[in-house]
């Protein structure tokens, strides 16, 4: 556990904090319509891939190599272990000098994650979980406390950019009835951490691409919270487009609540 989570500070002090504000013309890049590289993301995975299989050597799944073949990603369904890797989440933020950035990994076996990491360069601050076994924050077990049961004092995220027209208008409908609602900021690697720490209470997220959900998931359930598709099945990482719609939230009772409220007709 202690080495991943070296591996992450190391690759992101050689590739990716000495760009943050310091981005050179020519290094960020369109990957796809809407979605930006940085020349630090893909040195970035490139250090992190190398380490982790001197590690353990199974097959890494890192974003920007999906990008280039998505066909990796099916590894997540056909091999025993993998590696799960996003070198830098929340590039938008971080192509705008945000400092709401983080380098994750996951190690997933049998389709489950079983193990987190999250290195957040900002402030310095690494949170890790093992299936089983806790999740941490530096050294501080973390626990989730309740979250209040009256709707009108949860504060949450409603992530809806990608739901259809007509879904979006209903859910952003129903959001109305909690007490305090935000846009989100930009970054797995911040928010689950936020609901994990008691800053948040619950997030509704509808794109899930397996190297953003992977390891915050891990990270809350072991906290004592919830991260469970709609159905209320267990989150589990999958190739992007397989599955879509997640809430994620501080307890059983809140994720049932907030579930019940965005759903209504």
């Amino acid at each position: 556990m202690d080495r991943v989570a070296e591996i992450l500070a190391e690759a992101s002090a050689e590739a990716v904090e000495p760009r943050f504000r310091a981005l050179a013309a020519g290094e960020v890049m369109e990957k796809a319509p809407g979605e930006i590289v940085t020349i630090a993301d893909r040195e970035a995975e490139a250090i992190i891939e190398r380490r982790l299989r001197e590690l353990l050597p199974v097959p890494v799944v890192g974003e920007e190599a999906v990008a280039a073949d998505p066909s990796l990603a099916h590894a997540l369904r056909s091999e025993p272990a993998v590696w799960l890797v996003d070198p830098v989440d929340g590039t938008s933020n971080f192509v705008a000098g945000r400092p709401d950035y983080a380098v994750m990994c996951s190690l997933v076996r049998s389709g489950r994650t079983v193990a987190s990491w999250i290195w957040q360069p900002s402030t310095a601050t690494a949170y890790r979980a093992e299936l089983g076994a806790g999740a941490w924050r530096d050294d501080v077990r973390l626990t989730r406390a309740p979250a209040p049961h009256d709707p009108a004092k949860l504060r949450g995220i409603v992530k809806s950019r990608f739901l259809d027209p007509d879904h979006r208008r209903r859910l952003e409908a129903n959001a109305a009835a909690f007490g305090e609602l935000s846009p989100g900021r930009n970054a797995a690697g911040i928010e689950y951490p936020d609901v994990a720490d008691g800053h948040t209470d619950f997030v509704f997220y509808w794109r899930t691409l397996p190297w953003d959900h992977a390891p915050g998931g891990l990270l809350l359930a072991e906290a004592g919270g919830v991260a469970a598709r709609m159905d209320g099945s267990t989150y589990r990482p999958e190739a992007p487009g397989c599955e879509d719609g997640l809430l994620v939230a501080a307890d059983p009772e809140t994720w049932e609540l907030a579930r019940g409220i965005l759903m209504a007709d």
